[in-house]
């Protein structure tokens, strides 16, 4: 069982929720963006296209981020939080204050 205490519970699952909402107006804004540009020219067409992979691989690391998220939000639900799911060792709180969504702590994230 994680020694983090209720409010520093709270205060992280608040984090994560408002991380969720920031990742989802960015994801919308890349699907708007790759939907509003159809050019007939070749040269801007070449651009879009280049500029579109970058989107989409924005976009992809958001969905990446935002699964992680929900991951920590059921293991926040399950008691599991700040507890490694490699090793159960407690992951410290300065690795949380930077990654606060992952499941490793710092040795198995290695």
């Amino acid at each position: 069982m994680t020694q983090m205490s209720a409010a520093a519970l709270d205060a992280r699952k608040r984090q994560l929720i408002a991380r969720l909402a920031e990742l989802d107006t960015r994801l919308h804004g890349i699907e708007d963006e790759l939907l509003s540009h159809q050019t007939k020219d070749w040269e801007e067409l070449a651009t879009e296209r280049e500029h579109d992979e970058v989107l989409t691989s924005m976009g992809e690391g958001g969905k990446e981020e935002i699964r992680m998220i929900h991951a920590a939000l059921a293991r926040i639900s399950e008691g599991d939080y700040g507890l490694c799911v490699t090793c159960g060792d407690e992951i410290s709180p300065e690795r949380l204050d930077v990654l606060p969504a992952t499941p490793f702590c710092r040795n198995c994230a290695q």
